[in-house]
């Protein structure tokens, strides 16, 4: 599919047709007619009245999976790909849009680990988030860089560092879409997207959260049959707070998805009495002197951490031979 750059205007009627007759009587839209309307939309090629009206009617209807596969062709084609890093591992894509609430967030700490042994981490997200603490607030406080473009990405992998690059320098139509939530007040499939969308230009593996369980079905549904499998492999679980780390308080199930095949890797963990130990406060810099003797080996990594980290690097390591073997034969 060729998206075509043109400023002419997109009639979106047609398709609030489609989709805006309530929870009900809405019908959904073909992969070909998502990536058309959705290419528009990042275009600035719908009128903000009609892109209003596309939001609403679907956050009611709720996306499918042609739908969902539509948009995200769309939407990889609307930013420049990051090059494939070199070393042993494939990329492992990690984002970050939730931050935390309550709990501490130890995204970092998980991307830190990661990094540590060789891994091509790129942490993608909002920068700040009113209320929460985000992992680019950490990241800052661990005196981590921000990468604003394609270069300082491949620097930080090659000082293996996690990249954190913030998501209007790295898709920044999606971006503007993104910031739609502060006009309308509710979120729209965008944010769906930036969690599920893969950067690189070869294989990598994406670490995915969901929140409630109708998305569950959804991604399962997308990961199991649409994802293009040369994209690479997908951890689905369910969110800490929305970021996709394992909770250091009792496992989550996470689920594996490999050439639309589904295997469950970690099952989820009834709760415990003995809790292991945390940050005290949640606050950026509390936490990123937490993870600092934590990576030191003073505090001791939360076992369900540490057990995500081994499956992250099985299946970075699985992806990047696979790809290898693949170029050779080639």
């Amino acid at each position: 599919m060729n998206q075509a750059h043109t400023k002419e205007p997109f009639a979106a009627a047609p398709f609030i047709k489609e989709i805006g007759r309530g929870k009900k009587g809405a019908r959904s839209i073909s992969r070909e007619d998502a990536f058309r309307l959705y290419g528009a939309m990042l275009d600035g090629r719908v009128s903000d009245l009609e892109m209003g009206g596309l939001m609403l009617a679907m956050r009611i209807k709720g996306e499918s999976v042609e739908e969902i596969a539509g948009f995200l062709d769309a939407a990889e084609q609307s930013f420049d790909m990051l090059p494939m890093p070199p070393g042993e591992y494939a990329p492992v894509v990690i984002p970050s849009y939730n931050g935390s609430r309550q709990m501490p967030n130890l995204t970092p700490l998980l991307a830190m680990l990661l990094a540590q042994q060789g891994v091509p981490v790129l942490i993608h997200g909002v920068t700040d988030d009113p209320g929460r603490v985000t992992s680019a607030e950490i990241l800052r406080e661990l005196g981590l860089p921000f990468a604003h473009s394609v270069d300082d990405a491949m620097q930080g992998f090659a000082r293996r560092e996690p990249v954190f690059m913030p998501v209007d320098a790295l898709a920044p139509r999606m971006s503007r879409l993104l910031a739609m939530r502060r006009i309308l007040g509710v979120r729209n499939s965008t944010h769906t997207l930036v969690k599920i969308m893969q950067p690189f230009a070869g294989p990598a593996l994406r670490l995915v959260s969901y929140t409630h369980p109708e998305y569950f079905e959804l991604l399962s549904a997308y990961f199991s049959s649409a994802v293009p499998a040369a994209r690479g492999d997908a951890f689905l679980m369910r969110g800490t707070e929305g970021e996709t780390v394992a909770n250091a308080k009792r496992a989550q199930q996470i689920a594996w998805y490999h050439a639309h095949q589904c295997t469950v890797l970690v099952q989820k963990q009834e709760p415990v009495d003995e809790l292991p130990p945390l940050p005290l406060q949640r606050d950026a810099s509390t936490t990123a002197g937490w993870i600092k003797s934590a990576l030191a080996g003073r505090e001791p990594v939360p076992a369900p951490i540490a057990e995500q980290v081994e499956h992250c690097l099985h299946v970075a390591k699985l992806l990047h031979a696979k790809q290898v073997s693949h170029g050779e034969a080639g």
